[in-house]
């Protein structure tokens, strides 16, 4: 059910690390309903100080999951991302399941089995402390990021000149410029 998409960075994807990616993250389909048709994009990556990082990300139908791990030790960092994964997954369904106690029907729900009660996980309430009103002025990505530095923040929203879609400008752990582009979907 899942296929997979493995990319190695300084180094080669052997058959041993390719069987164990797929067996370790082929865990994960119990959770999912069985139409489901998802692909695991995973990358390897080797540093200088041979450290190994270890990316995962999986499109579902109402959720992405994406976790990563770095570690001296690369079969390792697959297990913890795939303790990782399965946490997320528990935690959403967990979430979604609540959810359904108060809501009748809703294709929120297809996406995923029934958790086992022993499976949910008690999850710490969020409060939102503060919250701040912000008008979208249309720019383009250069001009979101100038702005950004301007106000010393690590994000800034934008609406997009030419789109007119909510876009955000981040800087990344390693000083670079990542833009988050938003698509609108009109059914769920």
């Amino acid at each position: 059910m899942i296929k997979f998409n493995i990319r190695g960075e300084n180094i080669e994807v052997t058959d041993s690390i390719r069987s164990y990616v797929e067996e370790k993250i082929s865990k994960l389909e119990k959770y999912f309903t069985e139409n489901q048709e998802l692909t695991a994009h995973v990358n390897l990556k080797v540093y200088a100080e041979k450290t190994s990082k270890v990316e995962v990300t999986i499109p579902a139908k109402n959720i992405t999951l994406r976790a990563e791990d770095t570690s001296q030790e690369l079969y390792g960092s697959v297990d913890l991302v795939q303790e990782k994964l399965e946490r997320q997954i528990r935690k959403y369904k967990t979430k979604v399941q609540k959810k359904r106690n108060h809501i009748a029907t809703g294709k929120v729900f297809d996406t995923f089995v029934e958790l086992a009660p022993e499976e949910e996980i008690e999850e710490a309430n969020i409060e939102i402390v503060r919250t701040k009103n912000i008008d979208l002025k249309p720019m383009d990505a250069e001009e979101a990021v100038l702005q950004m530095d301007l106000i010393d923040h690590d994000f800034f929203i934008f609406t997009d000149g030419e789109t007119g879609a909510t876009s955000i400008v981040y800087r990344r752990e390693d000083g670079n410029i990542g833009l988050i582009e938003t698509n609108y979907y009109t059914s769920f």
